[in-house]
């Protein structure tokens, strides 16, 4: 009598599981969907509706890796299907959007800078996912693709007008190359992802979320763009002031045997 209920249940579980393997995908699809919907505004000239669309696919794209960890349904399948939806989202979109917005006018030199930031997120997509599990979980090895992409998208949101002269759009290269020269560097930038707020009190995390709402609500455009830029500069500050920091240690190291010595000599 138990027997039909066992093949019920085992029925149930493995459509919980196949529903379970399917949500972290369903995420990747509304990373891809983003990336797309900001290609299609872009392309009508809706710039402060497409810019957007890049920071909802940064949302989507941490959230479905997160979703795949906690529930155990990671495969090879979402790693592939997570890495060309961000070729979409955070190489093909940006590129697009930057060259609609403000490489139009430069011509053939505009759209081979917004080719190349397409080709340096493809690499940067692929050297992750081959470099994957044998690097330091604090940094990432070259600027990551999402916030690579969050610069010209804060850029565009901040200012959506755009650029219709050539000699007004020349800054938009130096925008657009820039970070897709840090994505293909050995530049470490920093990773939030063993950032735990489990380990700190959670009316401080609180408080820091509901400040952050304040700061989104009331001026939207200059965070996102103080972020994005900030992000990229921290990389440079980091790598000054370890410099700094070895070129202080080595000055010291030598100082030391001559102090013992003249402390063995007295």
């Amino acid at each position: 009598m138990l027997r039909p209920l066992r093949r019920r249940t085992d029925a149930n579980g493995r459509r919980f599981r196949r529903g379970a393997y399917i949500l972290p995908s369903l995420f990747t699809l509304g990373n891809m969907f983003c990336g797309y919907a900001c290609i299609v505004y872009a392309m009508r000239g809706e710039f402060a509706t497409a810019a957007p669309f890049i920071g909802f696919a940064m949302v989507l794209d941490m959230l479905d890796g997160r979703i795949a960890r906690m529930t155990g349904t990671a495969s090879d399948f979402g790693i592939e299907l997570d890495s060309l939806a961000d070729v979409i989202s955070f190489g093909m979109a940006p590129a697009v959007l930057s060259f609609t917005w403000g490489l139009q006018p430069l011509g053939r030199v505009g759209w081979a800078v917004g080719f190349l930031f397409v080709a340096a997120a493809a690499l940067r997509l692929a050297r992750f996912n081959i470099q994957a599990g044998s690097q330091d979980k604090r940094y990432f090895v070259g600027m990551p693709s999402p916030a690579a992409a969050a610069v010209p998208a804060a850029t565009v949101f901040a200012y959506p007008v755009g650029f219709g002269q050539a000699h007004e759009a020349l800054p938009v290269i130096a925008m657009v190359v820039v970070p897709a020269l840090l994505m293909v560097t050995t530049i470490r930038f920093r990773s939030f992802k063993t950032f735990d707020l489990q380990k700190r009190r959670s009316y401080s995390a609180l408080l820091f979320i509901a400040v952050g709402l304040v700061v989104v609500a009331a001026q939207p455009e200059y965070l996102f763009v103080t972020l994005a830029y900030g992000y990229l500069a921290s990389a440079f500050i980091e790598l000054a002031w370890t410099r700094l920091r070895r070129r202080h240690a080595q000055e010291e190291a030598p100082a030391l045997p001559d102090a013992q010595d003249a402390k063995d000599s007295a």
